[in-house]
């Protein structure tokens, strides 16, 4: 596949995103709306989003990794505050783009980046999630910009294992009581 117009400005940021997944056995891939665009319609982003599966215990080699491969904190105490949130706030120094790199744990996080597919895109490399996962993913997250590429990723994808998408996404709807993750989304997806 060649390297999308809209991937461009990226490329840098997303081979950097790479390699550092590489230095920690490949345990994470790209999500959020780049993915998105990749899987489903292409569309504007301003960053990149991640998982790596990491315990918070490794997050100074993981700084220290990311230093290495061309990244800085956006902010001061990035470590504490990835700590208590799961995310590392990162930039590439070169082009200016974030990344946030969430630190997943959560069983459907690790059975994701287990799942998770290597593809091609020009000359790199990147892994991604499946679609349906991407989807749980973005019904999780639940913004308006999430709910158009779930309806994106559904349009491009007409063979999705809904009974996936159903257990994780009415899953996390009852851990975090809120019905409408799956209930936005449900009659949008095929066998409906």
């Amino acid at each position: 596949m060649s390297t999308p117009l809209e991937l461009t400005p990226f490329l840098e940021p997303l081979a950097a995103v790479h390699r550092l997944l590489a230095r920690f056995g490949d345990e994470g891939m790209i999500i959020g709306g780049l993915a998105a665009s990749l899987l489903g319609s292409p569309r504007l982003t301003a960053d990149v989003d991640a998982v790596i599966l990491l315990s918070v215990t490794e997050l100074p080699e993981l700084v220290r990794a990311a230093e290495q491969e061309g990244f800085t904190t956006r902010i001061e105490d990035a470590e504490e505050f990835a700590r208590r949130n799961r995310v590392l706030l990162l930039r590439h120094r070169e082009s200016g783009i974030n990344v946030d790199m969430s630190l997943g744990i959560l069983p459907f996080e690790v059975e994701a980046v287990k799942r998770s597919v290597v593809r091609k895109i020009g000359e790199l490399t990147l892994r991604l999630p499946t679609a349906e996962d991407l989807i749980i993913f973005k019904a999780v997250a639940h913004r308006p910009q999430d709910l158009l590429d779930i309806r994106a990723l559904i349009e491009t994808n007409p063979n999705l294992d809904r009974t996936r998408i159903e257990r994780w996404v009415v899953e996390f709807a009852r851990a975090l009581d809120m019905p409408e993750l799956w209930n936005d989304i449900a009659d949008s997806l095929p066998g409906a």
